[in-house]
């Protein structure tokens, strides 16, 4: 058995690829438009770990409620910097939900409410602001 991806629904395309492109770093690695079912599946990996996908699914016509999607989970990924990667989310205009206070995990949340956590690798020591920083909302 071979894991292959994981599939999220999105509302808004360009607003998911600069979250999870921009903010996390992810990157493209293929793309189906199909006009005939109005829909778009864009396949993002991170770099060194393409066979470990995310499938964003974006149904052109959708005005379907996706809610809160606090029934998914999350998905996980392990970084290099985690206070450069919240800092970077942060001046992007996401809420980091769950900040760093241990200089070894946060949450941050997509356009689509879907919860990502962020790993150190390794650990890092606390450090200010996020040291202090109280979560905010659900993640």
């Amino acid at each position: 058995m071979k894991y292959l991806h994981t599939m999220v629904r999105v509302r808004d395309i360009d607003a998911s690829l600069r979250f999870y492109c921009e903010g996390l770093g992810l990157h493209e690695t293929r793309r189906k438009e199909n006009p005939e079912g109005r829909f778009t599946l864009v396949f993002l990996a991170a770099a060194g770990n393409p066979e470990a996908e995310v499938e964003l699914t974006w149904n052109w016509d959708s005005t379907e409620d996706y809610g809160s999607a606090r029934n998914f989970g999350h998905l996980a990924y392990r970084v290099d910097d985690l206070y450069a990667t919240c800092q970077r989310l942060l001046d992007m205009g996401y809420t980091i939900h769950r900040p760093p206070r241990d200089g070894h995990m946060a949450f941050v949340r997509s356009p689509d409410l879907i919860s990502i956590e962020l790993l150190q690798e390794g650990h890092l020591p606390p450090r200010e602001p996020w040291a202090s920083m109280p979560n905010t909302g659900t993640w």
